[in-house]
């Protein structure tokens, strides 16, 4: 086995305050001084408009950014904030404690809606929420005794700080400006925290990130109850600084397009371009507002499309796609320079010796239909086993991997997997397998393409370590032993198949599997990446992981099974030696044919 080069231990660098931050805190700071030195009610009213849709587009973004589903039904939590406090106001209750009231109802609510609207996708997810805006208008528009139909009702004018009502605006704008600085901070946290990795990652690619342990169903429940809670609290203060809410206005699909467009324009998926969406339109729309009157009566719209159009066209990636990330951004805590240490070969442990059964699968049957891809299909694998998989297109491989890493329910049969403190498990989902240690490839690569190489290992690392600074460490030893360290910066969309096919397999060993499936890794790889992925398979083995391995290159498959399997039309027709069974009368017919078998007598 050839050398393997792995960087010395990083050093850490002085943490230093770059001209990024910098601009923000600056940009922030005139957000909030430009109106109080100014003095003028028409700016005060533009300036405090710009913190609040920039808070509600922010708190859309984590949704429909970071999570990558496109709601537009968000108006109901903004409307679900102002209606409570609206409502609890007569009773004497300060709109400070409707809006925490509103919040949960709207988490609540949120967690309600995207139960069943998670489980579409595309334009359906999208269609979904709208119509529960529309239900949600209609039941506020009934309900007259409660909401006022679509008279609307008016919040009674109590001023002061406990009633969120005052003559002067500048508390209107602190109040504003808090709640901007407040989904900002969340944004922030949630995007460079494990659950916003988590995230992206699920809106990149979900099967990888189920299997990578992410139980993609529930982050995104935690995002719309985040999301949802910071919309309604926005939506609170927006009513009592209205003074007058109605249905018509709270629950509006305009008003919901309205806030998904700011983030669009901004750049979506990112922490600050929601802000920067808002600080281009709202105050062009709000001077055409001011200028030009009742004449102005819907040239709101038109500004929206006009600068959507001319983002769309030249830049895809929003206002914050200006500010390109250096190829350090997430080097910086690090020497780049780092001089490496090689580890020789003869360093290295000998291969361990093969232990007791570590995943059994009995009897698994699975049918599409009238067509039979698996039946009656068992096989177990043991501890620092290499079990091959081979079969011809069509024999039923993915979908047999597919019933044993939990993406497949078998309609009869079970998959039981040793724990490492002993006892098997029967595992029911992608994170369930990974959670008892079982960690895929895929047939068709499945990287997170908008993420770094570093990035996409720390997707596999947080399954043991959910510290960043943890899993950030943990990514870079293996993108070293992955031999990607000198890509660990660069965007994966950039990586060549061999590259890509190794991140794979680095995001997975990250997991720190005891069991590892390889569906096909070495798949149009050259000769070069094939014995290169060979060695790495090798390096895995002796490090006493077990590996189950879909492969049509035949090289492989002799080099590195300890055993094989053959699969031919969902059924095992073969199983021994790896010479054994490439000699075998059977295999052959299934591979070539009847009349080649017996042309050739092995």
């Amino acid at each position: 086995m050839s050398d393997v080069t792995i960087p010395a231990t990083p050093r850490p660098a002085p943490r230093r305050i770059d001209g990024g931050t910098i601009a923000i805190a600056a940009l922030l700071a005139l957000i909030l001084l430009v109106p109080l030195l100014v003095g003028d009610d028409f700016v005060f009213h533009v300036f405090i408009t710009i913190c609040l849709y920039g808070a509600l587009a922010t708190a859309w973004n984590i949704v429909g950014g970071f999570a990558g589903q496109l709601s537009l039904g968000h108006a109901i939590f903004y409307g679900i904030g102002a209606y409570t406090a609206a409502l609890l106001v007569p009773l004497g209750i300060s709109p400070w404690i409707g809006m925490l009231g509103g919040a949960a109802v709207s988490a609540l609510v949120g967690v309600g809606i995207g139960l069943p609207c998670f489980r579409l996708r595309g334009p359906f997810f999208a269609l979904a929420t709208i119509a529960f805006l529309q239900v949600i208008r209609l039941l506020a528009l009934h309900f007259t005794g409660l909401t006022g139909g679509a008279v609307g009702l008016m919040v009674p004018l109590q001023t002061g700080w406990q009633w969120m009502i005052f003559f002067e605006r500048w508390p209107s704008l602190l109040i504003a400006f808090g709640l901007l600085a407040l989904t900002l901070a969340v944004a922030g946290y949630i995007r460079h925290s494990r659950f916003g990795y988590y995230l992206v990652a699920t809106r990149e690619r979900e099967p990888a990130a189920a299997a990578a342990g992410v139980n993609t169903l529930r982050i995104r429940l935690a995002a719309v109850a985040v999301s949802a809670a910071l919309t309604s609290m926005v939506g609170t203060f927006h009513g009592m600084y209205l003074t007058f809410i109605e249905p018509e206005a709270m629950f509006s699909l305009a008003f919901s397009v309205q806030i998904a467009m700011f983030a669009l324009i901004g750049g979506i998926g990112t922490v600050f371009g929601p802000l920067f969406g808002t600080l281009l339109v709202v105050p062009l729309t709000e001077l055409a507002r001011g200028w030009l009157g009742a004449s102005a009566l819907g040239l709101h719209g038109f500004v929206y499309g006009t600068v959507l159009v001319l983002i769309v066209l030249f830049l895809p990636d929003g206002l914050a796609g200006l500010f390109r990330r250096k190829a350090t951004t997430e080097a910086s805590d690090v020497e780049a320079s780092a001089p490496a240490a090689t580890a020789p070969a003869e360093a290295r442990p000998a291969r361990r010796e093969m232990g007791e059964p570590i995943l059994v699968a009995e009897h698994l049957n699975k049918r599409f239909g009238g067509l039979a891809v698996t039946t009656d299909v068992s096989f177990s694998l043991r501890q620092g086993e290499v079990l091959g998989i081979i079969g011809p297109n069509g024999a039923g491989k993915t979908t047999l991997f597919n019933q044993i890493s939990g993406f497949l329910a078998p309609q009869s049969g079970v998959v039981r997997v040793r724990l490492a403190e002993g006892g098997f498990v029967t595992p029911h989902s992608p994170h369930g397998f990974a959670r008892a240690g079982v960690g895929r490839t895929f047939q068709i690569v499945q990287p997170f393409a908008a993420m770094t190489v570093l990035e996409n290992i720390m997707i596999g690392a947080f399954h043991r370590h959910p510290g960043r600074a943890e899993a950030r460490e943990k990514a870079l030893e293996t993108a070293a032993r992955m031999g990607l360290w000198a890509q660990r910066e660069v965007e994966a969309r950039s990586l060549t198949i061999g590259g890509l096919k190794r991140l794979e397999i680095a995001r997975v060993m990250a997991m720190e599997p005891r069991i590892l499936l390889l569906d096909e890794v070495m798949a149009g790889l050259n000769q070069t990446d094939v014995q290169r992925a060979i060695r790495l398979i090798e390096q895995i083995r002796d490090d006493g992981v077990s590996v189950i391995a879909i492969e049509h290159v035949m090289q492989a498959i002799m080099a590195l099974s300890d055993r094989v399997i053959v699969l031919n039309s969902g059924r095992v027709i073969a199983e021994g030696l790896p010479q054994d069974v490439v000699r075998d009368p059977t295999v052959i017919e299934a591979y070539l044919g009847k009349d080649f078998a017996h042309a050739h007598p092995a």
